[in-house]
């Protein structure tokens, strides 16, 4: 019996170290465990940290992120309070594709022939017989009174509830010609993220375009996350009244109240918002008194130039252009007056969300 009972020690001495053994070891792995998922959550974190992530590091991603700090941390002695957060965004060329032609020009061209049908007349003269022609060589060389006439043919004599319908069916349907997808998809990732990035620190977001107000109201909301009340455009006129049945109507007429591009956007920044802007983005000579405007504000003012430097991944272009011209004096007077000039090809990672 004593054999018996030293064996069963010895096997539950055994037992119990193999016990403790596997205990410790389950420990060590739920520690290791433990440590891996720590380390995910804290890579999760430290991405999400950054908050313009397609934005190479440099020195325009660097005026964005310390102007939204400098502006917002309460501690800062340029501190901008909450309800003077103001941030204007041209759209074409600064948001979205503008190359080689305006995406509300493309529109008006496709709307001509329906304007034909209408007036039959037309079909036999200029401007429209060159657009039913489809020469674009010919197209390009209009003059601004003949783009003048296509415009207030193609926009206006219909109520606005018409003009709505008739250009969101177009943008639903109509498809880039070089990336085969909708004008709305070609919305420039980086700035997408800049528009986020501003709103997340308490700064209301505007459109300041001199393409037309009610056209990019359409989609500002869905594309931008910016409602249509900031939206500030170039404006026609619409005059009230009833239709055959009384109902209340508004019809576009061929009349410009507000031009908003060059010395425009000021204006109508001042007529359509009423505070000075504390960061204004461009990309063109049409943008350059809206930047002079924002700079001449007290405090820290954050004033930045889109450059189309980028043949490859969308396009180059800049002093010869028709579309979006950035000259050279531009470039000069942005150096001369610290305007932050931003490189597509340099600092962007990525141009659009599409985008592999």
């Amino acid at each position: 019996m004593k054999i018996n009972a030293d064996y069963s020690r010895k096997v539950d001495k055994v037992g119990k170290e193999e016990d403790e053994g596997g205990s410790q070891m389950k420990r060590v792995m739920i520690r290791q465990m433990m440590l891996v998922a720590f380390l995910l959550v804290c890579g999760h974190a430290v991405a999400q940290t950054d908050p313009l992530p397609s934005w190479n590091d440099g020195a325009a991603k660097m005026a964005i992120v310390e102007f939204v700090k400098t502006t917002t941390e309460k501690s800062s002695p340029k501190f901008v309070p909450p309800e003077a957060r103001i941030a204007v965004f041209d759209q074409d060329g600064t948001l979205w594709v503008e190359y080689p032609m305006y995406s509300q020009v493309v529109y008006c061209l496709d709307r001509v022939p329906a304007v034909v049908k209408a007036k039959p007349d037309l079909a036999q003269v200029d401007p429209f017989k060159t657009v039913l022609s489809g020469n674009r060589e010919a197209m390009a060389k209009f003059t601004m009174p003949q783009w003048e006439m296509i415009l207030a043919a193609t926009l206006t004599g219909m109520t606005v509830d018409e003009f709505t319908a008739e250009a969101k069916k177009w943008l639903e349907s109509a498809k880039d010609p070089r990336w085969k997808r909708s004008y709305t998809e070609l919305t420039y990732l980086p700035m997408q993220e800049v528009l986020k990035y501003f709103r997340a620190n308490g700064y209301k977001t505007y459109i300041v375009t001199g393409g037309g107000q009610d056209f990019v109201r359409l989609y500002s909301d869905k594309v931008y996350g910016i409602p249509p009340e900031q939206v500030v455009g170039s404006a026609g006129g619409t005059k009230f009244g009833y239709d055959k049945s009384g109902k209340p109507r508004l019809i576009k007429e061929p009349e410009l109240l507000l031009r908003n591009d060059s010395t425009g956007k000021p204006e109508g920044i001042h007529l359509m918002i009423g505070r000075r802007p504390y960061a204004a983005f461009g990309n063109s000579i049409g943008d350059k008194q809206m930047l002079e405007y924002t700079q001449a504000g007290d405090g820290a003012r954050l004033m930045m130039l889109v450059h189309h430097d980028d043949d490859k991944r969308e396009y180059a272009y800049g002093p010869k252009s028709k579309v979006g011209t950035f000259t050279d004096a531009l470039m000069g007077e942005a150096k001369k007056k610290n305007w932050t000039v931003i490189s597509m090809k340099d600092d962007w990672k990525q141009i659009f969300a599409f985008d592999k």
